[in-house]
């Protein structure tokens, strides 16, 4: 399978991948994220809910039940560029989702969060945007650019 100039699928990633499921999410991917779930969870999940599989682990990622990628590298740049290229890009436009919850970020004004946010983000910036399911705040710091430069040396 590969991922160029494709959209991905939802996904779901088994326990041994969360740091990658956080990325992900906040790069615009539907990743779902099972932890301490066993296997048979996790495949009726990607079945039921038409997801694509990102496991490290073998055996899960060779039952014929579903369709599953198996994540080769423990380093996580190597990951996200295995994932841009079998899988393909998050869709367009790319809709950053909660780091926690996989729900898609909803911008908000700056007065909205000011009283929710360290008292240097509210007077530097001005984007903000909340997970309408953990109501947690994003800001586009220093992580927003890093995610980008991810992205845009995998693409590029």
């Amino acid at each position: 399978m590969t991922g160029e100039n494709r959209i991905a699928p939802p996904l779901v990633l088994d326990a041994m991948l969360g740091r990658l499921a956080r990325w992900l999410r906040l790069m615009g991917y539907d990743a779902a994220y099972l932890v301490d779930t066993p296997d048979i969870v996790v495949v009726r999940v990607a079945r039921a809910e038409g997801r694509l599989v990102l496991t490290r682990d073998r055996g899960l990622a060779a039952r014929r039940a579903i369709n599953a990628v198996l994540i080769r590298s423990q380093a996580l740049d190597e990951q996200i560029e295995q994932v841009v290229a079998e899988v393909g890009l998050p869709p367009e436009p790319v809709t950053p989702r909660c780091a926690v919850c996989n729900v898609p970020l909803v911008p908000v004004e700056p007065s909205a969060v000011r009283d929710r946010v360290p008292p240097y983000v509210a007077r530097t910036q001005n984007e903000f945007s909340v997970c309408g399911q953990c109501r947690r705040v994003y800001w586009p710091g220093s992580h927003w650019r890093h995610i980008r430069e991810k992205l845009d040396g995998v693409e590029g």
